[in-house]
């Protein structure tokens, strides 16, 4: 029986073990939560201090998503129409180097020199030039655009009109590029009329209808270029001019067989202007009506940045009539004079590098080839598909054969985005000085706490608690502090965006500006928390060393 109950002893004592003692983060949170409800004020007055950067922060990074998705809603709505633009020399220029174009001529350590000379400087050799080569193959291409995605495609011509205006017996020449004339859109040459209603008020007369219908666009304060009414034959010496006395106005357009005069190989215009005016050969434009564009229209200020005298309109006619006076020209015994001889046969002076014979062709309406396209989006989806049709184009071609083309409204949106960055993370390092102040404020409030706590520390210590489990309460503490701060200042935060929203709404009129990001939210929460767990950490761990003897002696 001895041996029998020392053999089920033996078994006891090798099932007997000593358990570790441990405290979960939950117990820690609850004595923790105990200790700060004793002392609500105080932790409230902590939380509401810690939370001032975040409140800074919340505002300016509400303000900047809100301002970007302005840009991204005037993208869409506006700049998205703004058009897609192809020229012959196209410049490879990114929004960083656009940026830094202010400090070309500052010294290498970016500072302005203070040297009394001046330094040559070619602007052109410090971009990258691209020369696109549009061809007739490419022009087509550009047709195939599908135009459900355009308002329309523009295309400006060096091609010149030679015109015969009339003022009572007097008859003048005036040439297309010192009238100003700008071709509207092709697409729109099949109904004129209804594309100009979407964007213009008929002040005077009618729409165009005819191919031959010229209409005069004038600014919204009524004005329109004072030279381009001379020659016309208006009277410009009069204050106020009733739109009577332009509406009705005739321009003859005279083509190259009947305004230029083979002389032994030589073409001189015909000055025999009377003649030529009254010729049946001639085509009879005719000004039928005054257009204003109407407020904010998108269009009128499209076809406005098409013409050189966008600042006091300017004369508008159908791109049908262009392609029939180049049809027409190209055809004609000058050009193919012109295409036979190396030199111009004009003025019989040979072509330099500044004016090639392929120029002077295109001038007298031998090519069709543009020297600018523009194409204008519907809206921002159509862009995208345009810009992917046109990027297209270059797959397989060499650097030197592909088209660049320049996309107006992505340069704006990402220039402003980018000074938008800026200015935000400037703001946010301000900002960023009172969360340090604030994590060093926590960590001396921490610091009081564990004094104030210290035959607490010993109880914990004496009833099994492990250093770590001691670093635990405090550190939920100041997890508490700091998520609270968090809380906090995301609602000040949100209570203030109230009255900046209706301070910006009164200086831009733009409602609703400042927005918070979820996202945004979430991550300052998780910073304030972050920073007061740093800032709590060393009294944590100066709690966590505490002697328990000695801490169970301290009253």
């Amino acid at each position: 029986n001895d041996t029998k109950e020392l053999k089920d002893n033996s078994k006891n004592r090798k099932e007997y073990k000593i358990k570790k003692t441990a405290m979960s983060f939950l117990t820690a949170l609850s004595l923790s939560f105990n200790n700060i409800k004793t002392k609500k004020g105080r932790t409230l007055l902590t939380a509401f201090a810690s939370s001032i950067g975040i409140i800074g922060i919340a505002i300016i990074l509400s303000l900047s998503n809100g301002f970007d998705i302005q840009i991204d809603k005037f993208e869409a709505d506006t700049l998205s129409n703004f058009p897609i633009t192809i020229t012959r020399q196209a410049t490879e220029m990114s929004v960083d180097d656009m940026m830094s174009m202010g400090n070309n001529f500052t010294t290498e350590d970016g500072t302005y020199p203070n040297t009394q000379v001046i330094y040559p400087y070619d602007t052109a050799s410090s971009m990258m030039i691209h020369q696109n080569i549009i061809t007739e193959e490419y022009v087509d291409y550009i047709n195939n655009i599908n135009p459900d995605d355009t308002i329309g495609i523009s295309y400006l011509r060096t091609v010149n009109m030679n015109m015969l205006v009339k003022n009572d017996d007097m008859i003048t020449y005036v040439n297309s590029q010192s009238l100003g004339l700008t071709a509207l859109p092709k697409e729109s040459s099949s109904d004129i009329k209804s594309f100009l209603q979407s964007g213009y008020d008929l002040l005077y007369g009618n729409y165009p209808e005819e191919m031959t219908d010229l209409v005069i666009s004038v600014n919204y304060k009524n004005r329109f270029e004072e030279n381009i009414l001379k020659m016309l034959g208006i009277d410009t010496t009069q204050q106020e001019i009733p739109f009577e006395d332009i509406v009705g106005k005739e321009i003859k357009l005279i083509l190259n067989d009947e305004f230029y005069t083979n002389n032994n190989g030589y073409f001189l215009p015909n000055m025999n202007y009377q003649d030529l005016y009254n010729s049946e050969e001639v085509i009879t434009l005719k000004i039928v009506g005054i257009v204003r564009g109407k407020e904010d229209s998108l269009l009128s200020n499209i076809i406005s940045m098409m013409s050189m005298n966008q600042s006091t309109g300017n004369i508008l006619y159908s791109n049908e009539l262009a392609e029939h006076i180049i049809s027409e020209n190209r055809n004609s015994d000058i050009v193919k004079a012109q295409e036979q001889a190396d030199y111009n046969i004009i003025s019989g002076e040979q072509f330099t590098e500044n004016s090639t014979k392929e120029d002077f062709l295109t001038y007298l309406g031998a090519k069709d080839i543009p020297y600018l396209i523009n194409i204008y989006p519907v809206d921002f989806a159509a862009k995208e598909r345009i810009i992917d049709y046109l990027s297209a184009y270059n797959v397989n071609l060499d650097d030197a054969d592909k088209v660049l083309y320049t996309d107006l409204a992505e340069t704006f949106s990402s220039l402003s985005s980018q000074i938008m960055d800026a200015i935000t993370w400037v703001l946010i390092a301000f900002s960023a000085i009172s969360l340090i102040v604030s994590s060093i404020m926590i960590g001396i409030i921490t610091y009081i706490s564990v004094l104030e706590r210290t035959k607490e520390i010993g109880i914990l210590r004496s009833l099994g608690a492990r250093k770590k489990d001691v670093s635990r309460v405090f550190n939920a503490e100041t997890f508490i502090i700091g998520f609270t701060s968090g809380i906090i200042g995301i609602l000040i935060a949100r209570l203030l965006l109230l009255p900046i929203n209706s301070l910006l709404y009164n200086l831009t009129g733009l409602s609703d500006v400042a927005k918070m990001n979820p996202l945004h939210i979430a991550i300052l929460i998780v910073i304030a928390v972050i920073l007061t767990l740093i800032g709590g950490w060393i009294p944590a761990f100066i709690a966590s060393k505490k002697d328990p003897v000695e801490a169970l002696r301290t009253e």
